[in-house]
């Protein structure tokens, strides 16, 4: 048994704040190790696939609304809508990479972003070019977090009982 499996990729020995894993990534994006750039390759491919698809379960919908004959401003409406929510998915999960987001705000938007999956697909598959989706907010975060660790550490020197007293 590897000592990836319980936390991660971390080693026990490390002192301090943990870093948070990544969907898919786990902690391999800390050091880019374990397989890393494998599952940016992978991730790419398949969220592109999976993009592509729906793109075909989208068309075969619009296929069965021109068969049911409903009529030209439905079928414009169907277009429209899926258009306009996935620039707004695609928007909000590529903002999601820099920054935390509302979790209010996320709620409400969860009807748009089902709508809009195209979208956020696609955010994800441009985003792995760069990083692994979301690298940045949390490298940043966890370097915060190691500072913040190592400036409280260095000030603790010696053990404190045994200092000599003041008279």
């Amino acid at each position: 048994m590897s000592a990836e499996n319980g936390n991660h990729g971390t080693s026990d020995t490390q002192a301090g704040p943990r870093p948070e894993p990544l969907r898919f990534y786990g902690t391999t994006w800390v050091r880019h190790d374990n397989g890393y750039a494998a599952r940016r390759v992978g991730l790419a491919v398949g969220s592109l696939a999976v993009a592509a698809a729906a793109c075909f379960v989208l068309r075969v919908a619009y296929q069965g609304l021109q068969i049911a004959d409903i009529g030209g401003f439905v079928s414009l409406l169907m277009i429209v809508m899926f258009a306009v929510c996935s620039a707004l998915a695609f928007r909000h999960t590529w903002s999601g990479f820099t920054s935390r987001p509302d979790p209010d705000r996320q709620s409400s938007l969860r009807g748009l972003l089902a709508i809009g999956f195209v979208g956020s697909l696609l955010a994800y598959f441009l985003r792995t070019f760069t990083e692994a989706p979301g690298e940045k907010l949390h490298r940043a975060e966890y370097e915060k977090a190691r500072e913040e660790y190592e400036k409280r550490a260095s000030r603790r020197t010696g053990n404190p009982s045994k200092k000599k007293r003041r008279k």
